[in-house]
């Protein structure tokens, strides 16, 4: 299995009842898809899990495994668990649902702070009975814990471990050492959206990203740029997907994201659940904008 090109993170679009409307995230799986992302991303930050019910999360990963198997796509699903016992039941419940998935996505301890030695024997563990690969969902703003360069490559190591989502807020040492020495079979992907460019100069294999809904097709295009290393191209689109991956977090994920998806008709409301609040207008409003340009082309 390989893991290469953009993963879109899945928003879970609600309707006015404040139901899940599974029927626009189907509509908004596909077009994602239909503009050439490599696969789809359930149950991530962005599809705000935590406040999904157990039919719901069911519910969403259903709809998001059939779209990607209508289209020969892969399926990344989140698996989540306070402890290293809680994520194995979930991992065994996700093998169970969508045995057809290419990997779950599964978080750094987060709270906890187990440390590296910790977080490699949780992951070993959740490897050696988890019946999906592994991605490991590294975002130390989030879990309280920051990763090594020589932690990470024994992640790499683990057998069932065959990627990790890098979500650190920045370029990082870290980042750089990893790239230069990731294993064959190991896919590094940039999770920080804003990163998303250098970290595919210096080497990755893709990213997973919540921006990456409003403008799929050129976030497809700037990783084929750089796989062909067409670095004039690759650069200058990669400046003005930056500004659209700021501009899409200028509230806390996935606010903007569901506000210009709401606001391009795609989705029936912009809603999310507290404790996340809407995103204002005119963040809303910027980030709608720079996909606006982005989709006509503009940066030619």
């Amino acid at each position: 299995m390989e893991l290469a090109g953009i993963y879109v993170a899945l928003i879970t679009p609600f309707a006015a009842d404040g139901s899940v409307a599974l029927d626009a995230l189907e509509k908004l799986a596909h077009e994602v898809l239909d503009a050439g992302a490599a696969g789809l991303v359930a149950l991530g930050t962005t599809g705000e899990p935590a406040a999904l019910s157990p039919e719901e999360r069911r519910a969403v990963v259903e709809v998001c495994a059939a779209a990607c198997a209508g289209r020969g796509a892969q399926l990344i699903v989140g698996a989540h668990g306070g402890d290293t016992r809680a994520t194995a039941e979930s991992l065994a419940a996700l093998g169970a649902q969508v045995p057809q998935a290419a990997a779950a996505l599964v978080t750094v301890p987060a709270f906890l702070r187990p440390g590296e030695a910790g977080t490699v024997a949780h992951f070993r563990e959740l490897a050696e009975a988890s019946p999906l690969p592994l991605i490991v969902y590294h975002i130390p703003y989030r879990t309280g814990q920051q990763l090594s360069a020589a932690a990470l490559g024994e992640l790499a190591a683990v057998d069932g471990v065959v990627g990790v989502k890098y979500a650190t807020g920045g370029l990082d040492q870290a980042a750089v050492e990893l790239l230069a020495a990731a294993p064959d079979g190991f896919a590094v992907l940039a999770g920080e959206d804003a990163f998303l460019a250098p970290m595919l100069a210096l080497g990755a294999a893709g990213g997973i990203l919540a921006s990456a809904h409003l403008a799929t097709a050129r976030f497809v295009e700037l990783a084929a740029a750089w796989q062909a290393g067409d670095a004039a191209r690759a650069r200058a689109l990669g400046h003005r997907l930056t500004g659209l991956a700021l501009a899409a977090f200028a509230a806390p994920n996935p606010a903007v994201v569901k506000g210009v998806l709401h606001a391009q008709g795609r989705i029936p409301t912009a809603d999310v659940r507290l404790p996340l609040l809407p995103a204002g207008a005119a963040e809303v409003a910027a980030a709608h904008r720079l996909a606006a340009e982005l989709a006509s082309g503009l940066d030619h």
